[in-house]
């Protein structure tokens, strides 16, 4: 599996106003879109790149008396990502969380992620992993999950997008930059601190 520094660089061009690498706030339309550049994909409207990069916010409800599983597979996740670090990297994630509350006696969950690629390419990418390793995912535990996903990828994209609630505000306090070069800058860091620390001794 590729590493995140050798996936090819996303080529989305930026809004004219935004400038890479510095602190940038972005409002963004009721809906999500912008009526004046919006991207088609492959199965609707792609949700713009913001400073923060792609990313979804999905509140779904939970199967009664599944509470448990979603805490299973976060210790499942937890240990693959410990036993393979990059066993995510197609996925070009930032950041993921997940989030269970209860509404009038109901349990729903938030599953918010950031990351590199585009709102269906992400989608299609984690079918892919899962079902290439034989796992489950803790999608299958939400009211009206297909259950055909594993071999139905636009059953899984549409629940997705039925699901997502943009967000209307978004700031970061670095704009616009990719996983790949946060760990390639990370990676010039500590080799320079190496390096300094060679030339005291």
């Amino acid at each position: 599996m590729a590493t995140v520094l050798e996936r090819p660089p996303v080529s989305k061009a930026l809004p004219p106003e935004k400038v890479k690498g510095r602190q940038s706030a972005m409002a963004i339309p009721q809906g999500g879109y912008f009526p004046d550049r919006v991207e088609q994909g492959r199965f609707g409207p792609i949700f713009p790149r913001t400073p923060v990069n792609y990313g979804f916010t999905i509140v779904a409800q939970v199967k009664p008396g599944h509470e448990e599983n979603f805490y299973e597979y976060a210790r499942t996740l937890e240990k693959a990502v410990a036993d393979t670090p990059d066993v995510l990297a197609i996925l070009a994630l930032h950041t993921l969380r997940w989030v269970m509350f209860d509404i009038k006696g109901e349990t729903w969950w938030m599953y918010q992620g950031i990351f590199d690629t585009d709102f269906d390419k992400y989608t299609e990418d984690a079918v892919d992993i899962f079902s290439s390793v034989g796992l489950s995912t803790s999608f299958e535990n939400l009211v009206g999950f297909p259950t055909d996903w594993k071999t139905n990828k636009a059953a899984f994209v549409q629940f997705v997008r039925d699901h997502h609630r943009p967000s209307f505000l978004e700031y970061a306090e670095y704009s616009y930059i990719s996983s790949g070069e946060i760990k390639s800058a990370l990676a010039v860091k500590n080799g320079l601190a190496g390096v300094l620390d060679n030339m005291q001794t």
